[in-house]
């Protein structure tokens, strides 16, 4: 059994530590056997690749590479701050994320 992850794909998340301390972006993927996600416009970095039909010159791409996933947290769009999440069960007895500062529910 893969361990869970706090984040899914698609969320807004701030980053809290490491050289992109402060910055914020989507989550483009969640790698959850590693611990890991891949954040939109974090961590870039240089990758040299060789020519191919797609890319016939080849040459440098930039590209996103995954961070732990304890260096993110999950941002509240309606109270514009990170912040921490928890769970509870609506009535009609779906399990839904909130915000635990302004107790908007963010899954939609």
């Amino acid at each position: 059994m893969a361990p869970k992850v706090h984040v899914k794909k698609g969320d807004t998340v701030l980053v809290i530590t490491g050289k992109n301390a402060g910055k914020k972006g989507k989550v483009l993927t969640v790698i959850p056997d590693k611990q890991r996600v891949i954040v939109e416009g974090v961590n870039v970095v240089k990758r040299h690749t060789k020519a191919n039909q797609k890319m016939p010159q080849g040459g440098i791409v930039e590209k996103e590479a995954p961070i732990s996933s304890s260096n993110v947290m999950l941002y509240c769009t309606k109270c514009n701050s990170p912040t921490r999440i928890a769970h509870k069960f609506l009535d009609d007895g779906t399990k839904v994320r909130y915000c635990k500062k302004c107790g908007e529910v963010l899954d939609k």
